[in-house]
């Protein structure tokens, strides 16, 4: 499968992943590997030689990965399916289940990597989170893998901490044919941090 060539998914390219194994044993490590190399590079202070025998190394590491770029179709990265968040460094780790209720409920934490100022996470990494968050909820609840973001909104309540795990719920509010309204809450404790709603759309068949 070549990059682009989404005229073979019914989902125009936005189907669920298919599983794999690639990477072998080892791939769970290498991704905490990166993710911890992210942190180290918001954290670090070290003195000029080693940031030079730092990035002497991460070059070379980078030269010995580049012959195996793939497209997403090919890569196991958000494919392996035995690994938090299937293996894509790019989610915010977190867990989530469906709730007696029917709402998902789950908890997040955001690294040293998600930093912005002061402590508090940055509000780009926020809008990731709850763009997986209201996404899995919305294709969790109505049972509609194929689904895009319309718009998401985020009230931004108190200060978000990094390194420390946080709680979230969610839930679907209502749906309007193809539309599907989302909200959902971000916590520490009893204290409301950030509440966010969205709007998802089914997608047609085929349209990207």
């Amino acid at each position: 499968m070549v990059a682009g060539d989404h005229h073979r998914h019914p989902g125009g390219g936005f189907n669920p992943p298919d599983p794999t194994t690639k990477g072998g044993p080892d791939y769970g490590r290498f991704i905490e590997a990166v993710r911890k190399l992210q942190d180290h590079a918001r954290a670090v202070d070290a003195p000029d030689e080693v940031i030079t025998e730092a990035a002497d190394q991460l070059e070379k590491l980078s030269a010995l990965l580049a012959p195996f770029d793939t497209d997403e179709w090919e890569s196991p990265s958000g494919r392996r399916m035995d690994l938090p968040m299937r293996g894509n460094i790019l989610s915010i780790p977190m867990k989530a289940s469906k709730g007696e209720d029917g709402r998902i409920h789950g908890w997040a934490r955001f690294r040293r990597y998600h930093l912005g100022r002061n402590g508090a996470v940055h509000g780009g990494a926020l809008g990731m989170l709850f763009d997986s968050v209201l996404g899995l909820t919305s294709s969790v609840i109505t049972g509609g893998p194929r689904q895009r973001t319309a718009y998401l909104k985020i009230d931004y309540r108190h200060i978000v901490p990094i390194e420390k795990e946080l709680q979230f719920d969610a839930g679907i509010d209502r749906v309007d044919g193809r539309k599907i309204f989302v909200s959902g809450r971000l916590r520490d404790g009893d204290t409301l941090l950030t509440g966010a709603d969205a709007l998802f759309v089914r997608l047609k068949p085929g349209q990207p």
